[in-house]
This record gives structure tokens, sequence and C-alpha cells, in this order.
């Protein structure tokens, strides 16, 4: 396998022409994002995928579920930045999957698995406030980029996207190998899904929510889980050390609170 570093080296070397011009500031983290499509791109992408995979589920018939997964999901949108976005939120009847996602745009899906770990509304709002975060930091739109970049280079990535095929994009497949893939995107991906963390306890302060419920969720998540993958090859901090960074901000998220 390439050593990590020098995988780094490469994309930065790949990447210098075009980062000044296609930067974007993450807001209240102000971390610096690569963006190669526009948020116009982003989003019908993002609506897209929700009608494929919607079309694929069952939604819940609970309306009680329905109706707070659509409470908790609206007050933290409300408080987001993002009025300009068309949000939906659906329950989907799978009891076996504990998992929740949402995708540019505002279109927002969690399973009915997740509902007796998240326990009430603090906890479910700690999960949607997670989810949000990954829109509002435009996330799925950084990934693509990341991709696109990785595998085919400046030249090939901006000629690819220029033309917005998808079928080119796939075709100039995997240049830089699986060296890349482990030693860039997974970390990236993981620093995702921290940061999506970090708005997330802001997100839910804002709203009313209790930040403190994130913290209670995701001890409740490790003391369900079996013994995982380590966390270099995880698309996700491991639970350790997700509570530990929720601890640290907590304080931060907390000057945002105003319970309802």
């Amino acid at each position: 396998m390439p050593d990590r570093r020098i995988s780094r080296r490469l994309f930065l070397a790949l990447a210098a022409p075009v980062m000044g011009a296609a930067c974007e500031t993450v807001p209240y983290t102000g971390r610096s994002q690569l963006q190669l499509i526009s948020a116009e791109q982003e989003v019908q992408m993002g609506a897209q995928a929700y009608t494929q995979t919607l079309a694929k589920e069952k939604l819940s018939s609970d309306p009680v579920a329905t109706e707070m997964v659509k409470r908790v999901g609206s007050r933290i949108a409300a408080v987001s930045g993002r009025s300009d976005y068309q949000w939906e939120y659906r329950l989907i009847q799978n009891d076996k999957t504990v998992n929740a996602f949402a995708l540019p745009g505002g279109k927002v899906a969690v399973y009915t698995g997740m509902l007796p770990v998240t326990r009430d509304e603090s906890g479910l709002a700690a999960v949607l406030g997670h989810e949000i975060g990954h829109v509002v930091a435009r996330h799925g739109g950084e990934r693509v980029s990341q991709q696109l970049l990785v595998n085919v280079g400046v030249e090939s990535t901006m000629a690819a996207l220029s033309r917005g095929n998808p079928a080119t994009v796939q075709a100039v497949g995997s240049l830089l190998g699986a060296g890349a893939a482990v030693g860039v995107l997974l970390p990236w991906s993981r620093q995702q899904e921290s940061e999506a963390d970090h708005l997330g306890l802001i997100l839910m302060a804002k709203a009313g929510y209790d930040p403190h419920a994130a913290r209670e969720l995701w001890v409740r998540m490790s003391q369900q889980k079996g013994a995982g993958q380590p966390e270099f090859l995880s698309t996700h901090p491991s639970d350790p050390t997700r509570i530990r960074q929720i601890e640290a901000w907590l304080p931060e998220a907390l000057q945002y609170y105003k319970p309802r």
C-alpha cells in the first residue's frame, strides 16, 4: 500500500491550481473546503438520490413518530440559516436499521430502528442536528469534489465537470488506487463526521434542545455496538473519540442554548 504521506502530497500537488478558486468556508467552524460543483448541482443530486432511496423503502404508518421527526427536524432546520432549501422529513419503516441521513438541499430521513436509541425528542435532535449539520456544511458537494479530484486529477476533473457526464467520471476511475482512498478520502470523511457533530451540537442548542443529549446518545450507541473496524479504516470517528470531542464542544454549544 502506498505511503499515506505520499498520497496526501500527490493530492495537494494536483489540487493546488484550483484550491483558491473553489474554496468555501463552513459556517461556525470556519474551515475552508473544496467545492468543485455548484450549490445548484449539489441540491439537484440530493433530490434525485432522495427520490431514488425513498422509492425502495416503506414509510412508517405511525403518525405520532412521523410527526415527531418532522417537528424536531423543522425546529433545527429553522435555525440552520438555510431557509432557501426545500426541507423534507420522512420516517422509514425499518426496525433493523439504526440510521438516519440528510441529503443536499434539505432531504432528511430517519429509520425507525433509530428511535429506540434516541429515546426522546432531545436524542432525536442530536441525530437530526448531526445530519442537518452535513447539509449546512455542504459536505455532499465537498465529498464529490474530493472524489473527482483524487480520481482524475485537476485537468480531467474540470473536463468531466464541464461535460456534466457521470459516465465520464466513472470511466476514469481510480487512477491513484487504494493508497489515495485510504490515505486521503477516509480521513477527510472522518473530519466531515466530526464537523457534523460540532455543527449538530450548535444547531440543536439553538433550536432549544439540551446539547448534553448528544453525548448521552453516543454513549448509548457505543454500548449497543460490538467490536467495530479500526478507526483508521472507518468513515466515522470511533465512539470514544466522538464522545471526547462532543464533551470539548459542549461549552460552546451551551452558549446558544435557550430551553423552550
